[in-house]
């Protein structure tokens, strides 16, 4: 090999070790995840103890492990009544707004018509109109519709206050989708409906989800709502049950612990595995 080459060759360069930043800042974001998981982690171990294991050392680990706790919770029909009633209530809103949110977010951010504007303030107003204020008006027009007692009691006023925060996250998705888009389909002999349908659905996939999961979660959790319209207890979703069964079994504070536990499972589960998709839709409506 002649010199020439050897000094030709450019020399490879050294790996970068990866910035590590500051330590304080990661020891202060674990002691806030700590912070945070302290409390779930103790209810979901809480669960595998005694009255006695509780009462002795609180904060200690079971010794044993008892899982009579659970079994009895996931083998009783309670638990697995609310459960499903709090499926239909969170999967019938979050359809109802996902459909009626894109549809709204298309009309608002594709087309130009007088008051435009004041109808998107006035969706974006809705966002500082908490349930809590409505919740007397509320609980009288549900009374008067005949709607006390009855999932769909829940279901309708959930939908109406989750309209605005999903337009607001889908009108930029929907108001990127460039113009010559819409132009070549109509060119195609697409129709509108079908241009909504076959386009605009599609290109607003990442904003759609990240609006069902969160729509889904709030649903579930709803706890304020159910407890005005729902007095009959086969009709409780979970957050309710879990306030009945910890009246009802409020001397046995391991059972309630299971049953506590069980019942944030699923939300957990559902945020932990959809996290990616909600930070990456929230990141497009803020570009947009």
């Amino acid at each position: 090999m002649t010199a020439t080459a050897v000094i030709g060759r450019r020399a490879p360069r050294a790996r970068r070790r990866p910035a590590w930043g500051n330590p304080s800042v990661y020891f202060v974001a674990l002691l806030l995840i700590a912070t945070m998981l302290a409390p779930v982690v103790y209810i979901i171990v809480g669960g595998f103890r005694t009255n006695a294991q509780i009462t002795t050392d609180p904060a200690g680990w079971p010794n044993p492990w008892r899982f009579e706790n659970y079994l009895d919770v996931l083998t009783g029909g309670t638990f697995w009544r609310q459960v499903l009633n709090s499926t239909i209530v969170g999967v019938a809103t979050t359809a109802a707004v996902v459909t009626l949110g894109l549809m709204t977010s298309f009309i608002l951010a594709r087309y130009r018509f007088w008051g435009r504007e004041a109808m998107y303030s006035l969706f974006a107003a809705g966002l500082m109109f908490p349930l809590t204020v409505a919740i007397t008006p509320l609980y009288i027009l549900i009374k008067n519709l005949g709607l006390m007692n009855t999932l769909p009691g829940v279901i309708l006023p959930q939908i109406g206050f989750a309209i605005p925060m999903t337009i607001i996250i889908l009108v930029p998705f929907v108001r990127a989708i460039p113009d010559e888009i819409q132009e070549a389909a109509s060119i195609d002999g697409c129709s509108r409906l079908g241009f909504f349908w076959r386009m605009v659905l599609p290109l607003s996939k990442p904003g759609v989800i990240t609006v069902g999961i969160l729509t889904f979660i709030q649903s579930w959790n709803s706890y304020l709502l159910p407890l005005f319209i729902l007095n009959r207890e086969e009709t409780f979703t979970l957050p309710l049950g879990v306030q009945a069964f910890a009246s009802q079994y409020s001397v046995d504070t391991a059972k309630v612990l299971a049953f506590t536990s069980l019942s944030m499972i699923p939300a957990l589960l559902f945020f932990s595995l959809f996290q990616r998709r909600i930070v990456g839709g929230l990141t497009g409506a803020v570009k947009g």
